[in-house]
């Protein structure tokens, strides 16, 4: 019934994520209500932070991928648990300025950076730009002259790798709009492009294939491409490319049926192609980067709905209303995505009923789950939506002026507001009558 390893149900029979009773939380706090789990957050840092300390004798670094989930609290957390974390635009990069966290640890990354993002990200003097196109080069190289400074850079490399996930979120195939691809000579060319360039300087290459992956063989394969690219620039062009960075992607548990590998194992694996494939390539086992965002903070997270509607259509479906639906979470009607549920106030229930969770949009495809098996479901009742902790705020949108909801971290049975409810004045805030 539990996908995550924080859940259980108590005495009450009440769902309970971490210390925290779910049923008393959602009173408290009201919902839709996104809860975090703080400790499963950091324990999840700390499982890739020792692997990459103990596969690669501590040359290496774990970014959290911030686009999963990111707030000013989050941002502290991974600083404290000595990672760095990659951004993927100026707000993300706001973000993390405005929580202190340390920029010698911060890698920007997107595939159409603006001239304004480029420029806080030099200003505010990021670790490395990852340089997706020429465009960005050229602009990269302009900003760095005007701060007078060397911007250290690395380039989104498409290794040709299919990672047989959902269409929307293959990224390592020649036909994506990320990265310059090896196969036509593109990454190639840029590289060598960027060392006549004064105001860059050439530190890493980058890949990513895809999202919610279960099979370690795809990142083996991307490591094993990257590494002889690394072996062909130093060959042709004398580089030493110092730094690799082999993305994310590591599949989680959404549903019984999903059977993802432990985090440390992809790392294990890896690192002996890594360190293999640079002896064939005569190079140095470079720095390695990873950027497990979603593996790290979905399993952390839940989201609370109170149960409204309900329309037994006879001989046809069932459907249960909430007090949410595609503005906190759009991954069902993206991506068809399949996600647990559990009535949180009577957790321990026998799974009788095939209902519809439906969101309340006025959208016919604001579903959340379709055509599962649930506890019985009355109005009222407290439904829990498991594995939520990544992309779901991060995604959520005031689509039919819904407000978005709040995040609550728990730690230790402790509960605080970490992202505050959005008010019917801050939709308008920025109207102009």
């Amino acid at each position: 019934m539990f996908v995550s390893e924080n859940l259980s149900v108590n005495e009450k029979n009440h769902l309970v994520i971490g210390k925290n009773d779910t049923v008393e939380l959602a009173e408290k706090f009201g919902t839709p209500l996104y809860v975090l789990d703080e400790d499963l957050f950091r324990k999840n840092c700390r499982i890739y932070k020792e692997a990459i300390e103990k596969y690669y004798d501590g040359n290496g670094l774990v970014l959290y991928a911030n686009k999963a989930l990111c707030c000013m609290h989050t941002c502290k957390v991974v600083a404290e648990e000595g990672l760095g974390a990659d951004v993927v635009s100026g707000g993300e990069l706001y973000t993390a300025i405005k929580a202190g966290f340390p920029m010698d640890k911060i890698y920007f990354h997107g595939n159409n950076k603006t001239p304004d993002e480029i420029d806080l990200a030099v200003k505010s003097g990021v670790s490395h730009i990852v340089v997706d196109n020429v465009y960005e080069l050229d602009k990269v190289n302009a900003a760095a002259e005007k701060y007078g400074t060397v911007q250290p850079i690395m380039f989104r490399i498409k290794p040709g790798i299919d990672a047989h996930t959902h269409n929307f979120v293959r990224t390592g195939q020649i036909d994506s709009k990320f990265g310059v691809a090896l196969e036509n000579g593109e990454a190639f060319d840029i590289v060598k492009r960027a060392m006549e360039y004064k105001n860059v300087t050439v530190d890493g290459v980058h890949c990513h294939i895809g999202s919610q992956i279960f099979d370690i063989e795809p990142f083996c394969l991307a490591a094993e491409v990257m590494m002889r690219f690394i072996g062909e620039v130093k060959s042709k062009l004398g580089l030493e490319v110092k730094k690799l960075n082999l993305g994310g992607g590591y599949g989680i548990r959404y549903t019984e049926n999903d059977d993802p590998i432990e985090y440390g194992e992809y790392i294990k694996h890896v690192s002996d192609v890594v360190k293999k494939a640079a002896a064939e390539n005569n190079v140095d086992v470079p720095f390695i980067l990873m950027e497990p965002g979603r593996s790290i903070v979905a399993p952390a997270g839940i989201t609370l709905y109170t149960v409204g509607g309900i329309k037994d259509i006879k001989n046809v479906r069932k459907y249960v209303s909430v007090d949410g639906g595609m503005c906190d979470n759009p991954r069902y009607i993206l991506y068809g995505s399949d996600y647990t549920a559990v009535a949180a106030n009577h957790a321990s229930d026998k799974y009788e009923e095939v209902v519809t969770v439906a969101g309340k949009c006025c959208e016919s495809g604001d579903l959340i789950l379709e055509n599962k098996l649930m506890q019985k479901l009355e109005v009222g009742d407290t439904l829990a939506v498991l594995a939520t902790g990544a992309y779901n705020y991060s995604m959520a949108s005031n689509y039919n002026r819904i407000p978005r909801p709040p995040i609550v971290a728990v730690s230790n049975g402790e509960a605080k507001v970490i992202v505050k409810r959005e008010t019917y004045d801050d939709l308008i805030a920025n109207d102009v009558p």
